[in-house]
């Protein structure tokens, strides 16, 4: 389905080339896909066909991202900047984006003398560094590692910190500073995230679920989890 109809002006600004930059963003993680460049051609198949369309400064040629390896991206939204010549395609990747094989094009890191470090799954967010960092906890040692601890303890000794810790921040949101509020909402996080890889549940499942509750009113959404068989003690929380 076309993310929009394509009128036949666009109001984008392209270069003396015809080329207009395009980043490529996760539209769930915010993570950075890729970048390229697009034609006018290019931006309206995109916006026909929700598929990223690029053109190819090499071949010359218009190019639509996973035709042949099958690595596509479905591009949810097109966003255009202040001065309306940039683009970001906010994208559902379909596999690895980069040709190398790596999840991102943008693996690799400079240090401050401008050498590059290459690290293929280089989490780029706050929360996905942190989700590794706890993932890499698992091959620690307990008495070292309070992640750790808490993975040896098991389901019941994580859940025990996570109601410990919500209910620390119930406190702090009815009666104490916005710093504590922030405080104990990055404990209750935390501690969310060491449940969810005891789990094997990755981060970006449950920002998928977020994306489908999006829109839909909480009593709507409780309805049609019990319409589905599901037990309301499953979660509640939806964006209403």
């Amino acid at each position: 389905m076309p993310l929009m109809e394509a009128g036949r002006g666009l109001r984008v600004k392209f270069d003396r080339d015809g080329l207009v930059p395009v980043v490529v963003q996760d539209h769930l993680t915010g993570d950075v896909r890729m970048f390229a460049h697009a034609t006018l051609e290019a931006v309206r198949a995109t916006l026909d066909s929700g598929r990223a369309t690029f053109w190819s400064r090499s071949r010359n040629e218009l190019w639509e991202k996973g035709l042949t390896s099958g690595n596509s991206l479905d591009v949810k939204r097109v966003l255009v900047d202040c001065d309306d010549d940039c683009l970001i395609y906010l994208a559902e990747p379909r596999g690895a984006t980069c040709h190398t094989g790596a999840p991102s094009c943008f693996f690799q890191t400079m240090d401050p003398g401008g050498a590059l470090h290459q690290q293929v799954a280089a989490p780029q967010t706050v929360l996905a560094r942190l989700e590794s960092q706890i993932e890499a906890r698992k091959s620690a040692t307990a008495d070292k590692s309070y992640t750790k601890a808490l993975l040896d303890g098991g389901s019941a000794v994580i859940g025990m910190k996570l109601r410990e810790e919500a209910d620390e921040l119930a406190r702090a949101v009815a009666s104490e500073s916005e710093e504590r509020v922030a405080n104990e909402a990055a404990d209750v996080i935390y501690h969310l995230l060491v449940a969810l890889r005891a789990r094997d549940v990755s981060l970006r499942e449950v920002l998928v679920v977020l994306e489908a509750r999006s829109g839909v009113s909480g009593h709507e959404e409780k309805q049609m989890r019990l319409a589905k068989g599901i037990s309301e003690r499953t979660g509640r929380g939806t964006i209403p």
